[in-house]
């Protein structure tokens, strides 16, 4: 993966002269090569530059193909970097003003010799809309988080406890290829279902409703599900609950297609739990991106002005919160096309019963 040419090409229509990349994310997006460290600046002329210390300076020559890789030991970092600047006649450099610490920001700005202008969007609208190459990573980031839920399915028991089985999810996904977690998942039962983010615990699987929700980093890119089982014979509002969750997130994808408001879209998920008589316990956004960052654009919430374009990547996740009852999310991935979407997401939605 390498998208410094297409970021060089969206640089041409800003007034900026270069773009200087600093999170780990937006250097992997740019060259397709993982560190910790690393100045990159890529010129709208094409010219591009990875500035990096020795600890990464072979591998990193050996994998960028699309920007010359520079060590020195012998002069300051930032000289050499203005240097290049000057080289392409940069006088303005977008810069990631919403990763940069607030001091580095101002080290930066003090020493390196253009114009600083805001070069987040630049970034951040690129990632949203993915590659071909980019969804054949999605699509096998996901598979591997299915069939890692589907084996891990057979290892529920009343005796095994929810931090036990997030550790079982996560060792599923590791076996099937996985390079990491995407983020510490979240397995809660019973009355702790009804916390979105409830952190697992060392007990063993309450009566009640078994939220889990994980995903799998493959080649640097992120999955994202969730899917709530019933542990033991589900109450009527249970069932009523859950298949409410359902019902949003089945019409939300049916209705998902490019041109659409993140707030419109959110919103036809919100109207069948709030016609269902819950609207008040649907307490956070139906969606958010989904890529190398677990969380990026566009989003969907009830105040999203974000326009879904095609060759985004979103999650649809609606639920029902009943605080100190229990909690129902249902969770899948969805690439946006015209006049529809792909469901990234291959598991059963229906309601599975566990022996208490």
């Amino acid at each position: 993966m390498n998208n410094i040419k297409k970021i060089s090409a969206a640089l041409r229509d800003t007034d900026a002269g270069a773009i200087f990349v600093t999170s780990p994310q937006n250097r992997y997006y740019a060259t397709g090569f993982r560190s910790s460290a690393g100045d990159l600046f890529i010129c709208a002329d094409g010219a591009a530059a990875l500035f990096i210390d020795a600890r990464y300076f072979e591998e990193a020559s050996r994998s960028i193909t699309e920007a010359e890789v520079i060590c020195s030991n012998d002069k300051p970092l930032l000289d050499i970097e203005n240097e290049f600047l000057a080289s392409h006649n940069v006088t303005k450099l977008a810069v990631e003003e919403g990763s940069l610490s607030y001091a580095a920001y101002k080290r930066f700005e003090e020493k390196l010799a253009p114009e600083f202008v805001p070069g987040q969007k630049l970034l951040r609208d690129l990632r949203m809309i993915k590659s071909d190459e980019e969804m054949e990573i999605l699509v096998k980031a996901q598979r591997i988080a299915d069939e890692a839920f589907t084996n891990t399915l057979k290892l529920i028991t009343p005796d095994i406890t929810e931090r036990e089985l997030a550790a079982e999810l996560t060792c599923q996904m590791l076996k099937l290829g996985a390079e990491d977690k995407s983020f510490d998942p979240i397995v809660v039962s019973g009355s702790l279902s009804s916390v979105p983010h409830g952190k697992p615990r060392d007990v063993k699987l309450q009566r009640g409703f078994l939220t889990m929700d994980f995903g799998a980093l493959y080649k640097g890119y992120c999955s994202d599900t969730t899917r709530t089982v019933a542990i033991g014979e589900p109450t009527q509002e249970m069932v009523k609950v859950y298949n409410t969750v359902l019902l949003a997130q089945t019409e939300a994808i049916k209705a998902a297609k490019a041109g659409m408001l993140g707030r419109e879209l959110d919103g036809v998920a919100r109207r069948v739990i709030t016609d269902a008589g819950y609207g008040e316990y649907f307490t956070h956004s139906l969606s958010h991106g989904v890529g190398i960052d677990i969380h990026e654009f566009p989003t969907c919430s009830t105040r999203s002005e974000d326009v879904l374009l095609p060759g985004a990547v979103i999650s649809m996740e609606p639920g029902i919160y009943l605080p100190g009852h229990f909690g129902v999310r249902i969770e899948d991935v969805i690439e946006i096309k015209e006049g529809g979407c792909f469901d990234l997401t291959d598991l059963p939605k229906e309601l599975l019963v566990f022996r208490a």
